[in-house]
């Protein structure tokens, strides 16, 4: 098993900066990719961006690419997300998600463990 613990949210205007990060615990050795998936109220979870734990390889969702960043630390089995220039819609509760095999950013709603979530909300 491997629990996942999220953290860094919170309000920012829009413009702004968040940087969200995940501590891994438990059979980390058995995680291959991880990333970030998010949900907003009354839509569908959407994957955000995800890291390959090994090799660093990285895959973004479009409407996050180049405002967002995902980055890992393998040694201390951590994943981050920065997220810059922040728009209205980016607010939804995020989730760290961590998966026993390579998996596409769409399929991150789907991996193997995921945490309890950490707000952002975006305000105008």
């Amino acid at each position: 098993q491997v629990q996942l613990v999220e953290s860094g949210g919170g309000s920012v205007q829009a413009g702004g900066s968040l940087r969200l990060s995940c501590t891994a615990s438990g059979y980390t050795a058995s995680v291959h990719s991880m990333g970030w998936f998010r949900q907003a109220p009354g839509k569908e979870r959407e994957g955000v961006a995800v890291v390959y734990r090994l090799s660093g390889y990285t895959a973004y969702a479009d409407f996050v690419k180049g405002r967002f960043t995902i980055s890992r630390d393998s040694a201390n089995n951590m994943v981050y997300l920065q997220m810059n220039s922040l728009k209205p819609d980016d607010a939804a509760m995020y989730y760290c998600a961590a998966h026993r095999s390579g998996l596409s950013v769409a399929r991150l709603v789907s991996a193997d463990y995921s945490g309890q979530g950490t707000q952002v909300t975006v305000s105008s």
